[in-house]
């Protein structure tokens, strides 16, 4: 047992991400002229994959842990939309082609889950022994939020010490360590807002790891239409300052995770929604 959790599921787990990240790796090692139907493919399949480990979750452990899967994949995956504007910013400044952006990004991925897998450990075994830690992390979520509103959108957020990175010369290890370093400082947002909805250590490492696995190819399908979300960072704001109320208030308030999951819910539709009538109404340039 490892975490609670027999180790054939860890093996399993971790069989199923190297596979993917293989197939993955195959499927792009060729530029394509419908690469952003491939990705939009691979981002569809590596969702479906995502549901169905959480009904074996579900089956396995009982519908609270799988809830509580679908909410941890839910949060990574939407403040991973930072990550995002991050590589895009990373690629311009690198000036990296299309085909060698995949490259970069699949190595970037499996590193990250190494990274990864020790931050959520350690976050998992603070909050078993220190409650106070649910404070800090609150308090730190509130910043993010407040940070985020600042910054006027969700690029803004981006340290200026990425944006002044200078171009490699051929070699695409600046990159990828760029990709590696930029990941975990963002995972200091999004891990502690999925340790506020479970401190299942498997549950957390896998929804989390799960999620980073569908960047690559969430990167590559939108990054055409990052730009079209102008109230983004309303939302992600709004996502992490709940899930940081959520940590200060746990003492005296617990949220069911089916609640936490609908208020979740509503917070990107609103978001979305929000992107996509803004982007109606900007008037058109006028002609002289």
């Amino acid at each position: 047992m490892i975490a609670g959790v027999s180790w054939t599921w860890w093996v399993g787990f971790h069989a199923a991400v190297l596979g993917l990240l293989v197939a993955d790796w195959l499927l792009n090692r060729r530029a394509s002229r419908h690469a952003q139907i491939l990705a939009w493919s691979v981002t569809a399949a590596l969702l479906a994959a995502s549901l169905g480990f959480a009904g074996w979750i579900a089956h396995a452990q009982g519908h609270q842990s799988a809830l509580e899967f679908v909410a941890g994949y839910t949060i990574e995956t939407s403040l991973s939309v930072d990550n995002l504007f991050v590589f895009m910013v990373l690629f311009q400044g690198f000036r990296i082609s299309s085909q060698r952006q995949h490259t970069a990004l699949v190595w970037g991925v499996g590193g990250a889950v190494l990274l990864r897998g020790l931050f959520i450990a350690l976050g998992v075994t603070l909050l078993k022994r220190f409650d106070w830690i649910n404070w800090v992390f609150g308090i730190f979520l509130l910043y993010a939020a407040v940070r985020l509103l600042q910054s006027g959108s969700t690029r803004g957020a981006i340290p200026d010490w990425i944006r002044k990175l200078q171009p490699a010369k051929g070699s695409l290890l600046p990159v990828i360590l760029a990709v590696e370093v930029t990941d975990l400082l963002f995972a200091l947002d999004s891990i502690p807002a999925v340790l506020a909805v479970s401190h299942n250590p498997f549950v957390v490492y896998t929804s989390n790891i799960a999620a980073v696995l569908g960047l690559r190819s969430l990167y590559m399908a939108m990054s055409a239409l990052l730009d079209r979300f102008r109230y983004l960072h309303f939302g992600l704001a709004a996502l992490l300052g709940f899930v940081a109320l959520k940590m200060l208030a746990a003492h005296w308030l617990q949220v069911p995770i089916t609640v936490s999951l609908a208020i979740i819910g509503v917070i990107l539709v609103v978001c979305a929604v929000a992107s996509w009538i803004g982007r109606e109404r900007v008037p058109s340039p006028s002609v002289p």
